[in-house]
């Protein structure tokens, strides 16, 4: 005859392994996580914690920079030259 306090005991171990899959309960669900506001950032420059506004302030002065970027001109010969080379390289197999 089977041992009822051996099937008692298999059951529990089972309801209890199926249980322990589910997450907790006081965690937010991933599609509320996706559609959440971020009203908080850190500057790109020093890590400081920034507000929203600042945020787009700073990524605003960053993008509209007074000084134009200016390579040397044996770097702009450089890969004028690479860009040759990789020209030629798709012509020929070798």
């Amino acid at each position: 005859m089977k041992n009822p306090l051996l099937s008692l005991t298999l059951l529990i171990v089972l309801f209890s392994q199926s249980s322990l899959a589910l997450p907790p309960p006081e965690d937010i669900p991933e599609e509320i996580l996706r559609t959440e506001i971020i009203l908080e950032a850190r500057s790109p420059i020093n890590g400081k914690p920034l507000t929203a506004a600042e945020y787009a302030q700073l990524q605003a002065q960053l993008a509209e920079s007074p000084y134009p970027q200016q390579l040397n001109s044996e770097i702009r010969q450089l890969i004028f030259l690479l860009e040759i080379r990789k020209f030629f390289k798709t012509i020929t197999p070798f």
